[in-house]
């Protein structure tokens, strides 16, 4: 009974940690996602930095929650004499469940601007 006891906890305590693991690796995935995704949106011709903001928004509210990202930064700058999108989205590491601690997790996506 008690190599039962002892056992099932460990197993229980490696299952919840292997279900924590998928779900940071889940959200993480998501950002990097939602941040490429909508830089390349951005750079469109008729998509403006606005535009890009408001898609990554969009991604990670419908994947994660409209809160849980903390903040997204879109930047356009020259890089080798192309303009450059970059859209930077910055959300909690979750630790337990989607609450995380006060470390943060950055994503950035690139695009070249298309006129």
């Amino acid at each position: 009974m008690v190599d039962f006891v002892l056992v099932g906890a460990l197993v229980t305590l490696i299952f919840v940690a292997l279900i924590q693991l998928t779900l940071a690796l889940h959200v993480r995935n998501t950002v990097a996602d939602a941040a490429s995704s909508a830089a390349r949106y951005g750079a469109l011709g008729d998509r403006s930095a606005d535009d890009a903001r408001e898609r990554a928004a969009m991604l990670v509210g419908a994947a994660l929650g409209q809160d849980y990202v903390e903040e997204i930064s879109v930047n356009v700058e020259t890089r080798d004499g192309l303009n450059v999108l970059s859209v930077s989205i910055t959300a909690p590491i979750p630790l337990l469940g989607l609450f995380g601690p006060p470390h943060t997790l950055e994503m950035t996506g690139h695009a070249v601007i298309t006129n």
